[in-house]
């Protein structure tokens, strides 16, 4: 198998091709859309204002304009919104600096109120959005690489977008700030991907049986920590 098998066998550059106008919605038709439980959106600028001040309490209201701006949208939309307002927004910085830890995987509420945040911390506030404005949780996954830029090798973690289980997905990223397939990123070798609910090790299209947040103790953190700040993105 090759390195592509984890991006499945499918081409889906095609659908790069279909971007159209986007109409707005209500939060809470965004909700019902994505299954989600209730975002208390209210609490998250509390806690902004009260950690952060009144920049991160900007970029909250402006993330939730967003989430409800792209809710109707086109998936192709959807994604380009998300991938853009963070790269747009959030500038990289290491988990040292940022947060005085050597790895340290932040939620979107700690991502928008620092504006910093590293390639983990970038994957998991456009998940989060993307969920929010009704994708299926199924078409999502953390996709933790190896980076080969400039002759140097580097661990690294984008977002994969799944047209179905085995096409070729979509890939969101903070280095190459285009959405390309993944056959276009020849630069990315998977090791393993993950959503809420399930793991992917790197040659597999199958889900193993491994439930994703018991052998991921810093996804199961953050999500636990999203939970509190008001955001259930999986159980």
């Amino acid at each position: 198998m090759t390195k592509y098998t984890l991006f499945a066998h499918a081409a889906s550059k095609r659908a790069l091709l279909s971007l159209r106008g986007a109409a707005s919605v209500t939060l809470a038709l965004a909700l019902l859309c994505s299954g989600l439980a209730a975002l208390q959106m209210p609490q998250l600028q509390e806690l902004a204002a009260k950690r952060y001040g009144d920049n991160a309490v900007t970029t909250i209201r402006s993330w939730e304009d967003l989430i409800g701006a792209y809710n109707n949208s086109e998936t192709l939309e959807k994604l380009r919104s998300a991938n853009d307002f963070f790269n747009d927004n959030i500038l990289w910085l290491s988990d040292e600096k940022a947060w005085n830890q050597t790895d340290y995987w932040a939620t979107p509420l700690e991502t928008m109120g620092k504006a910093v945040g590293d390639c983990e911390d970038f994957t998991i506030a456009k998940y989060a959005t993307l969920l929010l404005m009704g994708l299926p949780p199924e078409s999502l996954r953390l996709v933790y690489v190896k980076a080969k830029r400039n002759g140097l090798t580097q661990a690294h973690m984008v977002l994969a977008w799944y047209e179905s289980p085995l096409a070729t997905p979509l890939i969101l990223d903070n280095l190459d700030l285009a959405i390309k397939s993944a056959t276009e990123r020849g630069d990315l070798f998977p090791v393993f991907s993950f959503n809420a609910n399930q793991l992917w090790m790197a040659t597999q299209t199958q889900a193993t049986d491994a439930d994703p947040q018991a052998r991921l103790s810093r996804w199961s953190q953050v999500l636990l920590r999203m939970r509190q700040e008001g955001l259930n993105l999986g159980s």
